[in-house]
């Protein structure tokens, strides 16, 4: 999931051009991008889509993500309950802000999803932007393990503090926390999405950061950018390289009894050994995906 790509649910017209688009994920948002008196209507929308034969065709191999209103807005109990069908990989929950709102929506969607009948399980993608959320945000990735990932919300987080988002040094401090955060919880970090579509170096120069960091990928607001986070977070084919070596130098390595060993002049151990079979299961992921 190398690209996520916000789709306004206020703007049907653009559901089926991102669904044929080249992002690895489609995020239908029902949240900022539509405004307070069209909330039901694009929710209606959505549902008819993701019904629809043109949706449940697709072979596009796309994950859907959609993220629903926030926990205390009126919207959020009939958000959960519509989009409780098939075809959704992720719910995007936003404003979340400490453990006890993640397992609410994790109530809420269990309920949804028992009185939909559905069995396959959908997860939880939390975006981390307030203050209050980064402080917890180790606690909100455990809160429930319907929790697949956090989400950095650096618009949200940065805008109300004056903070300069040209600044790498701003931005390194909350990706770090959330980077760490996932790791607690083992689920994935993913990077935010970057609202100048002028700026494509500024776009490119946070992506390569949290790419360094260990972020899945980076959210688009517009399909411009997605190839942008495509080629930075693909996974090239000598990575992909080195890791196979790592795993068949461990696998011979175990068969000596030895647990760490020289490997091209490096001492390789079970951190690294476990990397490279991630990186391995992530390449596989993705190629049953295509």
């Amino acid at each position: 999931m190398r690209s996520k790509l916000f789709v306004p649910c206020s703007r049907p017209e653009f559901f089926a051009k991102a669904l044929a688009g080249d992002a690895d994920a489609i995020s239908f948002d029902l949240e900022d991008s539509v405004p307070e008196g069209g909330k039901v209507q694009a929710r209606a929308r959505l549902i008819e889509f993701l019904a629809s034969d043109h949706a449940r065709q697709s072979e596009s191999g796309k994950r859907i993500i959609v993220r629903v209103n926030a926990l205390a807005s009126p919207h959020f109990a009939d958000d959960i309950a519509a989009i409780a069908v098939a075809g959704v990989d992720f719910i995007n929950l936003p404003k979340a802000e400490r453990a006890s709102d993640v397992q609410a929506a994790a109530a809420a969607i269990d309920t949804a999803g028992c009185s939909s009948g559905r069995t396959e399980p959908t997860g939880l993608l939390v975006n981390i932007e307030t203050p209050r959320a980064l402080a917890h945000a180790a606690e909100i990735a455990c809160a429930h393990p319907i929790v697949a990932g956090l989400q950095a919300g650096l618009n949200d987080l940065f805008e109300p503090l004056e903070i300069d988002r040209t600044d790498l040094r701003h931005i390194h401090p909350p990706l770090w926390t959330i980077r760490l955060a996932s790791a607690q919880a083992s689920c994935f970090a993913y990077d935010s999405a970057y609202a100048d579509l002028g700026d494509e170096d500024g776009f490119r120069r946070e992506a390569e950061l949290a790419r360094g960091l260990g972020f899945l990928g980076k959210s688009c607001v517009h399909p411009k950018q997605v190839g942008i986070a495509n080629m930075v977070f693909d996974r090239p084919d000598t990575d992909l390289a080195a890791a196979r070596r790592i795993v068949a130098a461990a696998q011979r390595a175990a068969s000596e009894g030895k647990g760490a060993f020289l490997l091209d002049g490096r001492m390789i151990d079970q951190p690294m050994i476990a990397h490279a079979r991630a990186v391995l299961a992530n390449s596989d992921a993705a190629e049953n995906r295509r």
